[in-house]
């Protein structure tokens, strides 16, 4: 579709910046673009005019990136997102775009500015939902080869994690506590890391089948210590932001065995002084050792420790948090 619509001088301006820009008319047909365009894409000015913008379309894009386009543009609002297209050479290009409607008289036009993610400074580029992914799958392998030594921790901390996500959400939502999804991944990811400090435990005294001595229990209640001194010691050594940003995680390593009335671990902190986050962690991770059998204590039925949490509340659980856990079974 070939157009004859010139552009106006109010518009070429935007030619002269240092990104890629690329303007359209309302149908979004290439009236010009500027030279930076033609550079990262090899595509020549006077073969692209006149095509529609999406030429360039790699079919990578995930198809809610062009409806959320497609919705704020016929509103005539300004969109950002990131497309991945492909230059001439069929190289894949990674870019940030806003697309702004420009309304002059009666004609519409669309102002394109793109930055190739590919040359940012930092020298990483990740979406969201595969910097979330890495995350979680970074943060499960750290805490599974802290807790090698058992099998079958594995799957309680897998369980703890499934449980943590259903209980936030659920929380979130029932009290409407309009918590932000960064916080509430953050809060799912990390709570897998909640007894890493158990790899610094004497097997003898964790697995230990009777009663544990005063002394035993205080080198067991050191654990929350030796988990977050681990932590840190990993985060400092790993350059991405998602695993510096960890002040949710080692809430959850060291307050998840305080209790409600103070009388829990290692702080004695009491009611809302305990982080949200590690009160969630504390009622799923009490449960799920509560329902599993393991060498040193037989498996408690779902209901006996359901029962367990709700006769509990307002003393080791947070009440608001445990009655919405009970209300999910």
């Amino acid at each position: 579709m070939k157009t004859t619509l010139q552009l106006p001088y109010q518009l070429k301006g935007f030619l002269e910046l240092g990104d890629a820009v690329i303007i359209t008319d309302s149908h979004h047909i290439i009236l010009e673009v500027n030279d930076t365009y033609q550079t990262i894409t090899g595509f020549e000015r006077n073969k692209i005019i006149g095509l529609k913008a999406g030429f360039i379309k790699s079919n990578l894009t995930d198809l809610s990136t062009y409806a959320s386009m497609k919705t704020s543009l016929k509103q005539l609002i300004p969109w950002s997102g990131i497309f991945i297209n492909r230059k001439k050479s069929g190289e894949l290009w990674h870019s940030s775009i806003t697309i702004t409607p420009f309304q002059i008289g009666e004609e519409l036009f669309f102002i394109g500015i793109f930055r190739a993610l590919e040359q940012l400074e930092e020298g990483l580029y990740l979406p969201e939902n595969k910097k979330i992914e890495v995350q979680r799958e970074l943060l499960k392998v750290l805490a599974i080869s802290c807790e090698i030594r058992d099998p079958g921790t594995e799957e309680h901390l897998i369980r703890v994690q499934e449980l943590t996500e259903v209980l936030i959400k659920a929380h979130n939502k029932k009290n409407n506590l309009q918590l932000e999804t960064n916080y509430i991944n953050n809060v799912i990811h990390s709570s897998i890391l909640h007894d890493i400090g158990k790899a610094g435990m004497p097997e003898g005294i964790l697995y230990k089948p009777g009663a544990l001595t005063s002394y035993e229990r205080k080198i067991i209640e050191m654990h929350p210590f030796i988990g977050a001194d681990i932590l840190n010691k990993m985060s400092k050594e790993i350059n991405y932001d998602f695993i510096k940003s960890m002040e949710v995680a080692e809430n959850i390593i060291l307050y998840h065995h305080e209790k409600w009335d103070g009388t829990g671990y290692p702080f004695n902190l009491k009611g809302e002084k305990i982080p949200l986050e590690a009160r969630i962690v504390s009622i799923v991770d009490v449960f799920d050792a509560l329902t599993t059998r393991r060498p040193y204590k037989d498996s408690w039925s779902k209901e006996k420790a359901l029962s367990f949490i709700d006769e509990n509340k307002g003393k080791h659980f947070d009440p608001s948090i445990a009655e919405t856990f009970i209300s999910m079974f």
